[in-house]
């Protein structure tokens, strides 16, 4: 989280300190060469701070630096009183004005994916920043080489053009709407789909839908997707083939959630769910993205759905353990179909020579009694492990570069398994290849034994069989297990490592706890026939979605 609010601190002092700058030194001195060259860094800083905060609101600076350019360009030209060039200049402020608007406008618009119907409205409209960025840099090359000034009017015309277009789109829209709704609500009304997966998160949460859409697809059944934040589309939309539409308003979300829907799926407790969680005619299933010991997995937030999908009695008794009161009978067993392609172990393989360890840190997380992350004592494991001759495969949370001390620890952890790579040929794994080369199930099929802190990867290693051991980074000490009691199938490292040879010992060597980890399995995951896992949540996604469907009795307020 610091590393973020650094780099938009920096994005920030660059894009004001430079247009300031740009602006005085064409304005107050005779170096118009330089203040030009000013005025184009100074759009390249915020060109960056918009990758960095898409909401950043810079158009004190944008008027500077245009009219930094404007003045530049006048003294370049220096033939008096120019009517292209205030022509040109008048567009191009209008423009600087009204770039904005118009982009926050088109922001608010229904957009889809994966439907045959075209939204260009708002996609135009999102790029009118960058358009303008582009035609301030042209306007800034012109002046520099002294070209005439109906080129600056001629490109301000042009975008100007773009603006007008969208303009008027986005006014027929708000003032004449179309009756029926829009083309996205029409289209949708044709697909006619049954159950709806709404989807609100930070951008880089994409995994926790992605991991349910190829098991939504395989109800059979056709369905939408809906997010809430734009730039989670680009990434959703290429998972599936289902129609993914962005609505980030409520207006958005009404065109949206068309008659023929029944069930809406969720995979977290955005605080956005309650935008669909108020149509009582829908049945409200929540599926979680993921199934761990940690106090997220019991949000009292679950007791507003209709139906909780878990994965197996543990969860239920999780909610009972934190003091979560929710009817037995919201509660549906399903599984975690996700672990259906991990190879099940059940021999043991024992003091091998090479072992392959997966090691997987989580994050810091929001608050400070959340952050299980082992990264600040993980070299004495990487270390041990290298010792004993273990191939590392090192797959780190995807939130875990938000903190710029998490970033540095993994990337010492990485120059050690680079270095040892080097150094004995081991095929070491980390970064790219380990996180997004490979998908989490095929680390654990190549790996003999996991390393991790809490969190639901442990819950999926599980169904493989193979020994694990859970990192202790709290000050729980001997009620760790307590709090967290799939730590007590695993073998526990102490938060200052004092145990790491007992446990690696346990964990390569001899592993005695075989027999409590197949009975946790059973207790975690459920108990169903391997060959047709993921069938048991079909099968109660399939029940919900069912006919004789009756609507769910209306829910007090939340």
């Amino acid at each position: 989280m610091r590393g973020d609010l650094v780099r938009k601190l920096l994005a920030r002092v660059l894009t004001t300190g430079l247009a300031v700058l740009a602006f005085l030194v064409v304005a107050l001195t005779g170096a118009t060469g330089w203040g030009l060259a000013l005025a184009g860094a100074a759009l390249a800083a915020t060109a960056w701070e918009r990758r960095v905060r898409p909401s950043a609101d810079g158009l004190a600076e944008t008027v500077l630096v245009a009219a930094g350019i404007l003045v530049g360009y006048a003294r370049r030209l220096d033939d008096g009183f120019d009517p292209a060039l205030a022509a040109a200049a008048l567009v191009l402020l209008g423009l600087v004005l009204l770039v904005g608007p118009l982009r926050q406008a088109g922001a608010l618009e229904i957009r889809a994916a994966n439907l045959p119907v075209r939204t260009w409205t708002p996609v135009v409209a999102a790029r009118l920043g960058d358009a303008l960025l582009v035609l301030l840099a042209v306007v800034a090359l012109a002046a520099a080489l002294t070209m005439p000034a109906w080129t600056a009017l001629a490109a301000a015309l042009l975008v100007g053009a773009g603006c007008g277009a969208v303009a008027l789109d986005l006014a027929r829209r708000r003032f004449r709407p179309p009756a029926g709704g829009g083309p996205v609500g029409r289209a949708l009304r044709r697909h006619q789909p049954e159950f709806v997966l709404h989807f609100s998160a930070p951008p880089g949460s994409e995994y926790q839908v992605t991991m349910w859409l190829p098991y939504l697809e395989r109800i059979g059944r056709p369905f939408l997707v809906v997010l809430r934040e734009p730039e989670l589309l680009p990434t959703v939309a290429a998972a599936t083939r289902a129609p993914v539409v962005l609505c980030p308003t409520l207006e958005a979300l009404d065109e949206a959630l068309v008659p023929s829907l029944r069930v809406a799926f969720y995979v977290n407790h955005g605080a956005k769910n309650a935008h669909v969680i108020r149509f009582n005619q829908l049945t409200h299933v929540q599926l979680h993205h993921g199934d761990s010991d940690k106090a997220p997995s019991a949000n009292p937030v679950s007791a507003i759905f209709d139906k909780i999908f878990v994965a197996g009695q543990a969860a239920i008794d999780r909610y009972a353990r934190a003091g979560v009161d929710i009817p037995a009978d919201k509660f549906v067993v399903v599984g975690r179909p996700q672990v259906e392609a991990i190879e099940v172990r059940r021999e043991p393989v024992l003091a091998s020579a090479h072992p392959t360890v997966l090691y997987t840190p989580t994050w810091t997380g929001h608050h400070a009694d959340a952050n299980y992350c082992s990264l600040p004592v993980a070299e004495t494991l990487i270390r041990r492990l290298l010792d004993r001759g273990a191939t590392v495969i090192l797959r780190a949370h995807p939130y875990t570069d938000k903190n710029p001390a998490s970033a540095r620890q993994l990337a010492r952890l990485t120059e050690l398994l680079a270095a040892d790579r080097a150094r004995t040929g081991r095929s070491h794994l980390w970064g790219a290849a380990a996180a997004r080369e490979l998908t989490l199930t095929e680390c654990v099929n190549r790996a003999d034994a996991l390393v991790s802190d809490v969190s639901g990867v442990i819950s999926d290693w599980l169904y493989s069989g193979k020994p694990y051991a859970v990192t202790d980074t709290g000050a729980d000490g001997e009620h760790f297990v307590e709090r967290f009691p799939l730590a007590a199938s695993g073998y526990v490292l102490r938060r200052d490592m004092s145990n790491v040879d007992e446990v690696l010992g346990a964990l390569l060597d001899t592993d005695p706890k075989a027999a409590e980890r197949w009975a946790a399995r059973t207790r975690y995951l459920g108990d169903f026939p391997a060959d047709r896992y993921a069938e048991t949540f079909l099968a109660a996604a399939r029940r919900e979605l069912e006919p004789d469907w009756a609507v769910p009795v209306p829910r007090a307020a939340v």
